[in-house]
């Protein structure tokens, strides 16, 4: 019921590449933190198919009533379901001038954990979501998959719609790409798929200038590897389970330059 529901501030950090929903048309798993450093999720955002007005961006806070706890049979501890009509968006993204000292100031008071302990944590109380610090980041793994989408999801893409606007062309990166990690308590490497929207977006991108598309994976590779990860910058993971498992994905990553640096953005 409506009267259920919690207006909510959230400083969104987490949104990966859409996915086709038989249910939802699609699927970007949309995530952030609470003005209590609380993670949560809110499930269902069909992100492209919102009103520009409400299409808020990396790192910018908004005001959405949530569901106070899990919905449906998704019993991670911060799924939210949201009232998309009551979503406010607030002010500009923050910003990363002076060693992006607006977004540390909030990444900084929220847990940091190894990649163990969250899977530890999971078992607990279900915890879904949460910061990773890796001590060493090893290697980017390509993968090929497939070209395209299911059958059943190319003939959803087909469909015209009676009411509301016909399902859109959504592609298909070609590529699976996994960060290979350690922890101060890894007993061996954490392999990790990364789902980042920001990733599939860069993909895209470069095969257009590039044209090649196994020429494309390295390049993507190389950013996400050598730029991101790099010596320079105090990498964090924001990482996030596959429901219904215990299998925890890289859902974005961030980083800041590490103190010392000099760097102003």
């Amino acid at each position: 019921m409506q009267n259920n529901f919690e207006k909510t501030r959230v400083l969104i950090t987490v949104m990966t590449y859409p996915h086709p929903s038989v249910s939802y048309r699609e699927l970007v798993c949309t995530a952030g933190i609470t003005d209590n450093y609380n993670w949560v999720r809110l499930y269902p955002i069909d992100y492209r198919y919102m009103p520009p007005e409400k299409k808020f961006k990396k790192y910018q806070y908004i005001n959405i009533e949530l569901e106070p706890s899990g919905h449906g049979n998704d019993g991670r501890k911060e799924s939210r379901k949201p009232r998309l009509d009551t979503l406010e968006i607030l002010g500009e993204p923050l910003s990363t001038k002076n060693k992006w000292r607006e977004r540390n100031r909030i990444i900084e008071n929220v847990p940091h954990y190894t990649l163990n302990k969250l899977r530890e944590q999971y078992n607990i109380d279900k915890t879904s979501l949460g910061i990773v610090r890796p001590t060493c980041v090893r290697d980017i793994i390509i993968e090929r998959s497939n070209k395209d989408w299911k059958p059943e999801w190319r003939e959803m893409f087909r469909q015209t719609r009676l009411f509301g606007e016909d399902p859109k062309p959504l592609f298909k990166i070609p590529y699976k790409f996994s960060y290979v990690f350690e922890c101060n308590d890894s007993v061996k490497p954490h392999k990790a798929s990364i789902t980042d929207w920001e990733l599939g977006m860069l993909y895209i991108n470069e095969l257009k200038r590039i044209g090649i598309e196994k020429v494309t994976a390295e390049s993507v590779k190389d950013k996400y590897l050598n730029e991101l990860c790099s010596e320079s910058r105090d990498v964090r993971f924001f990482m996030g389970t596959f429901f219904p498992y215990n299998t925890w994905l890289v859902l974005g990553v961030y980083w800041p330059p590490k103190e010392g640096q000099g760097f102003l953005f």
